[in-house]
């Protein structure tokens, strides 16, 4: 996953937890205190009372569904924009219903338009208020000056906030901008140790096993001499060994270059390759887990699966990640059954408090193999 997908991503900004945002929407909400007064000291009677306090209960519970729908306050939630709607609807239909301090609603719900929209459509919709405003406020004849406020109102607070907004993003972008830069001295650094290992010690030890081998047929007339050259050949052989095995440590490779990887070698395969990485990037922590997960997939469609397209999709939605990769291949001969590899894959995602789930799709079309777990930082 590039740098630039994980700006455009937005992902979790905990400044706009819904319980923080559901806090300061409610100190907000004091001012509808006003319409509450025309409902309870008779100001509105009869069915004109029960509508009007139905048209505010419904308001204030979808005006909050809003606020808190969104996972953070740069990407808006499935219901955020149908929600949207119904508090435009119910404001606009209180504004020129009632006029008064009714005329409070669409200054409430321009907010909404500065923290869910595009700038543009903001402002778009906060002209859309204003008209509503000093319509709902001519229609029912109320004082110049309470619309001239409630005017100077729509304006200010819709600019306020859309900088408020902007300001969050920018600064959440600046937080993945110094994850990213950090997470690339990481890696710069396990690379000078990788290449300094090897440098250091990996001829070194070719060099010992190279001359025990030849000490070895030198000192054939001595049994002991043999053995303890042996012995240091042995010894030799398993330092190399955990050298190269520390030194691939060092040099794993992120999701992102798995992905590049995985689509490399499907089309070496003649596989039609898609990637998707939708809703943000995982934790740093699940970076190495992916990884592992991609690669593993990627070689078992490739060696089994005799596919001819493969779907590989990276989704963060609240606290989950999940990774799928779908092929349309037959799965190759005989039964599904979990290999090593896949085995492995399952103590590691099940010790990060995950599941991973492999067969064919249920659709007749291939098989899946999708890993989900919990989207939070772990040791």
């Amino acid at each position: 996953m590039s740098f630039a997908d994980r700006i455009s991503f937005g992902g979790p900004d905990e400044s706009g937890r819904p319980a923080r945002r559901l806090v300061g929407v409610s100190i907000g909400m004091v001012y509808l205190l006003f319409p509450v007064t025309d409902i309870v000291t008779g100001a509105f009677t009869g069915a004109k009372a029960v509508w009007a306090a139905l048209l505010l209960v419904a308001y204030i519970g979808a005006y909050i569904a809003t606020v808190v729908s969104p996972p953070n306050m740069v990407k808006a939630g499935r219901f955020t924009y149908p929600l949207l709607a119904l508090v435009t609807l119910l404001g606009v239909t209180g504004a020129l219903a009632f006029g008064g301090s009714w005329l409070s609603l669409p200054v409430y719900t321009v907010v909404l338009y500065a923290f869910v929209l595009r700038p543009a459509h903001a402002l778009a919709g906060m002209a859309l208020s204003l008209l509503v405003v000093i319509g709902g406020g001519v229609l029912h004849r109320d004082d110049w000056d309470t619309l001239a406020v409630l005017s100077i109102q729509v304006v200010t607070l819709g600019v306020l906030f859309i900088s408020v907004r902007n300001t969050r993003a920018l600064s959440h972008q600046l937080r993945i901008a110094q994850d990213e830069v950090a997470r690339l001295a990481a890696t710069e650094e396990r690379l000078r140790i990788a290449r300094d290992l090897h440098d250091l010690l990996g001829h070194s030890l070719s060099l010992i096993v190279l001359k025990s081998e030849l000490a070895g047929r030198l000192a054939e007339e001595s049994p002991r001499v043999r053995q303890e050259i042996a012995d240091i050949e042995s010894v030799a052989r398993k330092a190399l060994t955990e050298v190269r095995e520390a030194v691939a440590g060092y040099r794993q490779r992120s999701l992102a270059e798995e992905l590049d990887s995985a689509r490399a070698v499907l089309a070496a395969a003649g596989v039609a390759a898609e990637v998707r990485v939708t809703g943000g990037p995982p934790p740093a922590a699940l970076d190495e887990l992916f990884g592992w997960s991609v690669r593993e997939g990627v070689t078992n469609v490739v060696r089994h699966a005799h596919a001819t397209r493969c779907e590989i999709t990276v989704t963060v939605e609240g606290d989950t990640a999940m990774l799928e990769i779908v092929d349309d291949g037959d799965g190759g001969d005989g039964p599904y059954e979990l290999g090593n590899g896949l085995r492995g894959l399952t103590e590691r995602v099940t010790g990060a408090g995950g599941t991973v789930t492999a067969g064919p799709d249920g659709h007749g079309h291939g098989h899946r193999l999708r890993v989900r777990v919990p989207a939070v930082e772990y040791a």
